[in-house]
């Protein structure tokens, strides 16, 4: 854990010694609030239902321009051979660049920290509400940062990576949707339903947990954390 650890800290300062960090986490916050803030003064409701329902399209394109540059800058840069060739595993560097990435993305999250706190003092908002929307927020931006990840280890061109991450992201996230299960047959629809990245967000922005939702979200980030280690193992770039 001490090389993971290690890896984590190195990447995710990397951050924050270039204007990245601050790019991502200005652009993020301005759009979420300007997108929630337009509707809540529309509707006037103290209910951030809405503002977690943007989550899943806005953090489809924020996570894979994070995620992008993580395996295909170190070909780039000519790095990554070095970073093998010392006493690390391939699966500690994963683990690091992974922990990294959510570190950043954690950041833009809870920086939103102002649309509560602005509804607590206009209204009386549901608090386990916030608190579960939250927490499928992170759950739903590490399996998109997973998949991200892996993308930017099959290419060395961040562009190329950008896109794949947001093609599998996309699939994933609309697999449970109404208008896809209506084109499946009924036999299958019980399948796509619970693979539907969105189908379990959806019951954590109602301010429902149950497990089975934690359990899918932590196996879809173990699944591919793992291809990512067996292709950064086998050097499969394209």
């Amino acid at each position: 854990m001490k090389n993971v650890w290690t890896i984590t800290r190195k990447e995710f300062r990397a951050y924050f010694d270039s204007p990245i960090a601050y790019i991502f986490i200005t652009a993020y916050l301005l759009l979420v609030n300007f997108l929630y803030l337009w509707t809540f003064f529309v509707v006037g409701q103290a209910d951030m239902r809405p503002f977690f329902g943007l989550m899943p399209f806005v953090l489809l394109f924020f996570v894979p321009s994070i995620s992008m540059r993580q395996w295909a800058e170190e070909r780039k840069m000519g790095t990554l051979e070095i970073l093998l060739t010392t006493p690390v595993r391939e699966v500690e560097v994963v683990l690091g660049k992974f922990m990294a990435s959510m570190g950043l993305l954690a950041v833009m999250i809870l920086l939103t920290f102002n649309i509560p706190v602005l509804l607590g003092y206009l209204g009386s908002p549901d608090w386990g509400v916030i608190i579960c929307g939250y927490l499928g927020s992170l759950l739903l931006g590490a399996s998109y940062m997973a998949i991200g990840l892996f993308a930017s280890s099959l290419s060395e061109n961040q562009i190329v990576a950008f896109i794949i991450s947001i093609a599998i992201c996309t699939l994933m996230l609309i697999l449970g949707e109404w208008f896809f299960l209506m084109l499946v047959p009924d036999i299958f629809v019980p399948v796509f339903d619970y693979i539907g990245l969105g189908t379990h967000f959806e019951s954590m922005g109602r301010g429902v947990v149950d497990s089975r939702d934690i359990i899918y979200y932590l196996s879809v980030i173990g699944v591919f954390l793992y291809l990512n280690v067996n292709t950064v193992e086998n050097r499969s770039w394209v």
